[in-house]
């Protein structure tokens, strides 16, 4: 499936500097975007493997006069800000349920458009442009729809919009490594934390694994039991996982307080603006 390869992909991923610019002033500003970049790079590469204190994190992400006051941090998010730390996505991450539109089970109706065209490798360009319209409507609507941002890295990087590619590929490498961030997977105490139950999925993935059965155990865990692909299951042989947890707890509890019994599910928000595309920007 073009989706697991998309995600698989992303351990190769190398964030560059754009294309250089006549002008000396083009030059400097170019130096300090690479500066920028290869500063969040080196914290990439240094996730600090945590267990979350949510309590706390709601608290800082609900703090008008804070560091990580959610708006602030989305605003971050959207404008492309390559200097977001790793702390930062992960509260941007999981502060996300304490915000008022979450809702964990909400599917936007923009992701299910291009279903059929998933499992193709090549795309005419009309299935691209078909594609990248409803995985943007989609990703505005929900920020935070990992399988649609690499479905979209995919077809960008056909279309050869490789600036755009880079900056999703981005995003999505960071909100992965926000989740790596909160646990191992390895039993209920190491869960990861996510915000959606879909995520699980992609963090399995992402491992080489393929997710065959779950179960929920109480009072908040889902356990996924999983193969190692191919090239996963020669690399680590015996010592490939046979299952990952995460922790689902604070995603129930919301679906709980947002749905009760008999009532219909809210409307979507309405999604923010457009961002300019990187690649249709003049040079100058």
């Amino acid at each position: 499936m073009m989706n697991k390869i998309a995600i698989i992909a992303l351990i190769l991923i190398s964030i560059i500097s754009g294309a250089a610019a006549s002008g000396q002033q083009r030059r400097d500003i170019t130096a300090a975007e690479r500066a920028a970049q290869a500063k969040a790079a080196g914290n990439k590469r240094k996730i600090t493997v945590e267990k979350p204190d949510l309590e706390k994190i709601r608290t800082e992400t609900l703090n008008p006069r804070g560091r990580y006051y959610y708006p602030k941090l989305l605003e971050k998010y959207w404008r492309n800000d390559t200097t977001m730390t790793n702390d930062e996505y992960r509260h941007l991450y999981l502060g996300y349920m304490f915000q008022e539109d979450y809702d964990p089970y909400r599917t936007s109706p923009y992701s299910g458009r291009t279903d059929e065209l998933r499992g193709k490798t090549k795309h005419t360009r009309e299935e691209i442009d078909t594609i990248r319209k409803y995985a943007e409507l989609s990703l505005r609507d929900n920020p935070f729809d990992l399988r649609q941002m690499s479905f979209l890295v995919h077809v960008l990087k056909e279309k050869e919009k490789n600036m755009s590619a880079k900056i999703w590929e981005y995003r999505l490498e960071h909100l992965l490594g926000a989740i790596k961030s909160t646990g191992t997977g390895e039993d209920t105490a190491n869960a990861w934390y996510v915000i959606y139950p879909a995520h699980e999925y992609d963090m399995v993935q992402l491992l080489g694994y393929e997710a065959t059965d779950v179960d929920f155990i109480d009072p908040g865990f889902d356990h996924l039991t999983v193969v190692p692909e191919p090239e996963t299951a020669k690399r680590l042989r015996d010592k490939a996982a046979k299952g990952f947890y995460f922790n689902v707890t604070i995603p129930g509890e919301q679906y709980e307080l947002k749905h009760p019994e008999g009532e219909e599910t809210p409307e979507a928000p309405p999604a923010p603006e457009a961002t300019v595309d990187p690649d249709e920007i003049p040079a100058e």
